[in-house]
């Protein structure tokens, strides 16, 4: 396994200066911020494609701080009820999978987006009760008549450029946002869609990481390192669907914390285990998004903590069986 970051978090620094205080953490690989909600900062397709001197530049700084560059990340809605918020999303898929082709990059990470509730709408509609009616009526015309024929078309133009593996971060708000409906679009769209397991989504739903990653197996393509802290108070009294501002840490039924802060290391070393036992060897990326802690203590606690319990090395023969 290797420790990897999502570099956005440096986002107000250089790619240069990125790299060495993450190469001096001892951080191994990148995963880069390329269009959608995670932005530019450091990797803007449009440009580096049409500069191959700035491309070479770009590959030049990472390797010689070396690093690798674990995925290319281009989180967005590309269907998105508004054709025009819809079209910019979908340019920015569009302009990763070319960027990685040109760089040899097999692996892009996305949401897999959340249409609206009927063609006439205007804003995505995200369906948590089959009940009333409506709202199984709205299920199937999102994951028949849009979901489902978008990624098909999509993710075969990916599939021409070379991507082998496009990765759903499972996340509330859109429609793949647990194990069953990752899996429910991956028996649709085929095994080019997997998933970008990051257990901070998983937890406030209450979902145990270690069961899920059982039920997934090979489908899981990617890892973000995140944890939640769940309020016990605030849960027990509100429940877990909490629409109040992150910043209301107080006051939420959960929160984003750093790796550790939301849960302990056995639950890490469990999580771990469970990745290697079915195959994921692979990038653990930290994805900072801790309220509470700066973002250079915040990435350095998790750091610290996945030291000690990533599997860095190949497993060994086991000599007593």
């Amino acid at each position: 396994m290797k420790l990897g970051v999502f570099a956005v978090l440096l986002g107000d620094r250089s790619l240069d200066e990125a790299c060495a205080y993450l190469k001096k953490s001892g951080v191994q690989a990148l995963e880069i911020g390329c269009g959608g909600f995670p932005g530019k900062a450091h990797c803007d397709p449009v440009e580096l494609l049409a500069d191959e001197g700035k491309l070479r530049a770009f590959q030049e700084t990472i390797a010689r701080h070396g690093l690798e560059i674990a995925a290319l990340s281009t989180h967005g809605n590309p269907v998105h009820p508004d054709p025009a918020i819809a079209k910019g999303f979908h340019d920015d898929f569009v302009n990763a999978v070319l960027l990685a082709e040109k760089i040899g990059q097999k692996r892009i990470i996305a949401f897999s987006g959340c249409p609206g509730g009927s063609p006439e709408d205007k804003t995505p509609n995200w369906v948590t009760c089959p009940w009333p009616d409506d709202f199984s009526r709205i299920l199937e015309y999102q994951w028949n008549e849009v979901l489902i024929p978008y990624w098909k078309k999509t993710a075969a133009f990916a599939a021409e450029h070379g991507i082998e593996k496009i990765a759903f971060e499972m996340h509330p708000g859109f429609c793949v946002y647990n194990p069953e409906t990752l899996l429910r679009l991956r028996a649709a769209i085929g095994p080019i869609i997997g998933a970008n397991f990051d257990p901070s989504h998983l937890f406030w739903q209450g979902i145990d990481p270690v069961y899920a990653i059982r039920s997934l197996g090979k489908a899981i393509f990617f890892f973000h390192a995140k944890d939640t802290k769940i309020d016990e108070i605030n849960t027990k009294t509100n429940g877990v669907l909490d629409t109040k501002h992150y910043a209301d840490e107080i006051e939420r039924s959960w929160i984003f914390r750093s790796v550790g802060y939301g849960h302990d290391y056995q639950v890490w070393k469990d999580i771990v285990s469970a990745l290697r036992m079915v195959g994921y060897d692979d990038v653990l990326s930290i994805e900072h998004e801790d309220s509470l802690l700066s973002t250079n203590e915040g990435l350095q606690k998790a750091i610290s903590l996945l030291k000690e319990v990533l599997a860095f090395e190949p497993k060994g023969a086991m000599y007593w069986a």
